[in-house]
């Protein structure tokens, strides 16, 4: 039984995530998807509202589990072992990023890592720009599941517009 980690913040889940989540399920007879925390941003939705994102939006998958991940990836796919990760890919950028992690990771943990192209029609979304389209009042549920498009549009715009005050504006 071939165990595989899908790793990620997930901050929010998006349908992209969906879609790569479904597709990992063919190259693995159980898929656990590892919510974790990204060190490089600070997190929209606290990890545990997160969880609980990625379990109504993938309930009608079979085997698939969600768990959170505290700690390294690498530990992570041990404690539960796993095979092999499993990592979504949009562009060039992500290629380089992923195969560089790929390779610390065989090295330190011994974990193999296999890149999953983004269905075509899935490529623009991600969280990043979820959250920047609902910092600015959009609506978000084309790119969300719908109990997270709830979520966000009952909290409205959040905060300040990323520039406000300041020269710019947004990335959209």
């Amino acid at each position: 039984m071939i165990t595989a980690v899908l790793p990620g913040s997930f901050d929010p889940v998006t349908i992209g995530h969906v879609d790569l989540v479904r597709r990992a399920t063919r190259a693995a007879d159980r898929v656990l998807v590892a919510v974790g925390v990204n060190a490089h941003k600070a997190a929209h939705f606290p990890i545990d509202q997160r969880v609980e994102f990625l379990r109504e939006a993938l309930e009608d998958i079979p085997r698939v589990e969600v768990a959170r991940m505290d700690g390294l990836l690498v530990d992570f796919c041990r404690e539960h072992g796993a095979d092999l990760v499993i990592k979504g890919i949009r562009d060039s950028a992500d290629v380089s990023w992923e195969i560089l992690q790929a390779s610390v990771n065989r090295e330190i943990g011994g974990v193999e890592t296999v890149l999953l192209p983004t269905s075509p029609e899935m490529v623009h979304v991600s969280s990043s720009i979820v959250r920047e389209l609902a910092s600015w009042g959009m609506d978000v549920s084309r790119y969300v599941p719908p109990h997270v498009a709830r979520v966000m549009a009952d909290n409205g715009p959040e905060g300040t517009h990323r520039g406000a005050g300041q020269e710019g504006g947004s990335d959209v």
